[in-house]
């Protein structure tokens, strides 16, 4: 046979083509298949599972894509309905079937539902922790994309070249937020990823007509400038492996995206408790007359293997999901008494994600202060800062809106990119969810991501990665974590207004797996952001935007060895008769208003850890408390401290725990209205010489 010959024949759509593993295609598939049948016929009806979310229908697909992501470096990041791909990787299958029926071990050792996967494989492709949110896998694996390419670029690393990142989703997740900026930032970077989208035609039970105008987001993205798209029929074994491979060859060969839209049908409903009500019986019909599997069987055989090979699978298939069941059966519950373990780093490494699981060994540092020359505002002593740790550590990165060539809309970053290369100190599209969600997957490849947020207000559409990012260790059980420090300006600043002079301290303390900065002079910010820059927990630094060319928080540099550890509260004077406790820009207030007065303060500098010790030692001895701070009265952070003075206290109190705070009205924008809002030098005062009279 010739040459030509030979590509005619492989051409040919009704012959399988040798170079994939169709064995493999089909064990793989039918071990996906009887996982379902064992879930929804035994383990659902038996209660060993809560929430169940069938893949037939998109499992060929997903076991073909699978077999393609062959690089150490390659990464996925999937919904709740990719499993199939997961067995691909490699995941034991009394794993995919025990973390479903949250048992110990698996993905999460029972903390997280089992359809929320994770995957650290050290020794091939990993799964990134995925999150339950629709959507949200979507910048993270353009972070980890855009990790690659700096890693491959910049760093120099040999084990990048040829990897990619794998964004699975539904048609629904093409409607969020996080779709379209993880498109945005592969198209403009030209990153290499994959979207792999299954079109299922339905988002629960909502048409895709009401998700993607046509129904079709392959063909709305025809013009989309640098991305490679491709559409077809996600049931046709053939044609599927086709596409995928062209697809993933592209962005692996191209460095450059690629979206594949492969149309399947859902077999059951969103999940086994859907009785799919909203479908017409014809439309279910149709559905099963598409199903990929009995297509797999004729595409197969008997052009790769015979019906008795067949059955031979089929029955080692079922085997194996039986003995994974007996397996995960026999799994105990995670033990109660370590469910509070990992929410932050304790003395046990993560598997995968940061610069420590790694092998970073941080500098000698010092928590005692070496003063250098005249005192510098805080915004000078951050630009330092991050100067110094971007010099000697290569990992680190800046980026944000506005953070480049203007230097940040506060000039914190003011010559950084000039000095470093915009392959380290960037902007970005205006998307803070992308922000964060592009720093999560970089941190989850190793770097260290300093994302700039210009306001408190504007992480709002960031939530849910910020959320998903701060719970990451405790739900995969200490198998992935994601180090990023958050730099984000807070409060007033000459004047204020609802959007850009917001505090809100409080929800991120209320955010579980996240530390919170609040520095009230440069001395301190210096301290605790190296300390953040150098550490294994994601951390959120507020820069309070009234303090960064303050006088009174002007401080000589520190040196470049200061680190302040969190949890630790300064003592900004001594006194006997009343402690204040405060931070970020009513410190100065507090210290003014203490003025003739007998009263210790003590500045919190960090609310998650908050130095409980130092906030109970003084108020034993003073036997008074007063709480200050910017924030809302009602549930701000001052009302988690009252609440402890007052359970460990009690006993000890010569006058009632007192909070002074802003009224639960945003914040006014005319200076006289702000300032009347505003706990003052005056106010703070009175409640001094009130308390202290009591």
């Amino acid at each position: 046979m010739t040459a030509a010959m030979r590509r005619t024949k492989h051409a040919s759509a009704n012959e399988p083509d040798e170079a994939h593993d169709w064995r493999r295609v089909a064990y793989l598939t039918l071990v996906s298949r009887a996982l379902d049948e064992i879930e929804e016929k035994t383990l659902v009806p038996e209660r060993k599972i809560f929430y169940q979310f069938s893949a037939r229908g998109h499992d060929v697909a997903q076991i073909l894509l699978g077999l393609q992501l062959t690089h150490a470096r390659d990464a996925i990041c999937g919904y709740y309905r990719s499993r199939p791909v997961l067995l691909t990787l490699g995941v034991p299958i009394a794993d995919a079937l025990g973390s479903s029926m949250a048992r110990a071990g698996g993905y999460s050792d029972g903390r997280d539902i089992g359809a929320v996967f994770n995957y650290p494989n050290l020794n091939g492709p990993c799964a990134l922790p995925m999150c339950g949110g629709v959507g949200a896998q979507f910048t993270p694996s353009a972070g980890w994309a855009q990790a690659l390419e700096y890693r491959r670029a910049v760093l120099n690393d040999p084990e990048c070249a040829g990897a990619i990142a794998v964004a699975l989703g539904g048609d629904a997740s093409v409607a969020t937020n996080g779709f379209w900026s993880a498109l945005t930032m592969a198209t403009t970077l030209g990153l290499p990823i994959l979207f792999f989208i299954e079109d299922n035609g339905y988002g629960i039970s909502v048409p895709s007509h009401l998700q993607t105008p046509g129904s079709d987001i392959a063909a709305n993205l025809k013009s989309f400038k640098g991305l490679h798209v491709l559409s077809g029929d996600g049931t046709e074994p053939g044609e599927t492996a086709r596409l995928i491979k062209d697809a993933v060859g592209h962005v692996r060969e191209r460095r450059a995206p690629a979206l594949l839209r492969l149309t399947v049908p859902r077999l059951e409903g969103h999940s086994f408790q859907d009785t799919q009500t909203y479908k017409s019986a014809a439309t279910i019909a149709s559905e099963n007359v598409r199903d990929p599997l009995p297509k797999l069987r004729d595409y197969i055989v008997p052009a790769v293997f015979d019906g008795a090979e067949w059955e031979r699978i089929a029955a080692d298939a079922k085997t194996a999901a039986e003995s994974a069941r007996r397996e995960a059966e026999a799994r105990p519950v995670a033990n109660v008494e370590r469910t509070m373990r990992h929410v932050f780093f304790e003395d046990e490494l993560q598997t995968k994600g940061g610069q420590w699981a790694e092998g970073f060994v941080a500098p000698r540092a010092s928590a005692q202060p070496e003063p250098e020359g005249q005192r510098i505002n805080m915004v000078t002593a951050i630009r330092r800062t991050l100067d110094h740790e971007l010099a000697i550590n290569p990992r680190v990165l800046v980026f944000g809106e506005d953070v480049g060539p203007k230097g940040g809309v506060h000039a914190v970053t003011l010559g950084l990119q000039e000095k470093f290369g915009a392959a380290r100190v960037f902007d970005t599209s205006l998307s803070e969810e992308g922000i964060i969600g592009r720093a999560v997957g970089m941190a989850l490849a190793g770097l260290v991501p300093v994302p700039e947020i210009q306001f408190r207000k504007y992480a709002d559409p960031a939530t849910e990665q910020l959320n998903d990012c701060g719970t990451m260790r405790w739900r995969t059980n200490n198998r992935f974590a994601a180090p990023i420090v958050v730099r984000m300006p807070i409060g007033f600043f000459k004047c204020g207004d609802p959007w850009h002079s917001q505090t809100n301290e409080v929800q991120f303390v209320h955010a579980p797996g996240w530390k919170v900065a609040v520095p009230s002079n440069a001395e301190d910010a210096v301290g605790l952001l190296r300390a953040s820059l150098r550490g294994n927990d994601p951390v959120v630094f507020f820069e309070h935007r009234a303090m960064l060319d303050a006088a009174w928080a002007r401080r000589p540099y520190p040196g470049d060895d200061f680190v302040l550890p969190f949890g630790v509260a300064r003592r900004v004077r001594e006194g006997d008769n009343l402690t204040i406790v405060s931070w970020g820009a009513m410190v100065e207030r507090c210290e003014e208003a203490a003025t003739d007065r007998s009263v210790e303060i003590l500045d919190l500098r960090t609310l998650m850890p908050w130095d409980r010790t130092a906030v109970l030692e003084s108020v034993k001895r003073t036997r008074r408390c007063l709480v200050v701070h910017e924030d809302l009265m009602s549930g701000g952070f001052g009302a988690e401290i009252a609440a402890v003075v007052a359970g460990e206290c009690f006993l000890d109190l010569d006058a009632p725990v007192s909070r002074l705070a802003m009224p639960d009205i945003p914040s006014p924008h005319n200076p006289a209205l702000m300032e009347w809002a505003l706990p003052s030098v005056d106010g703070i005062r009175r409640k001094i010489d009130a308390l202290i009279g009591f």
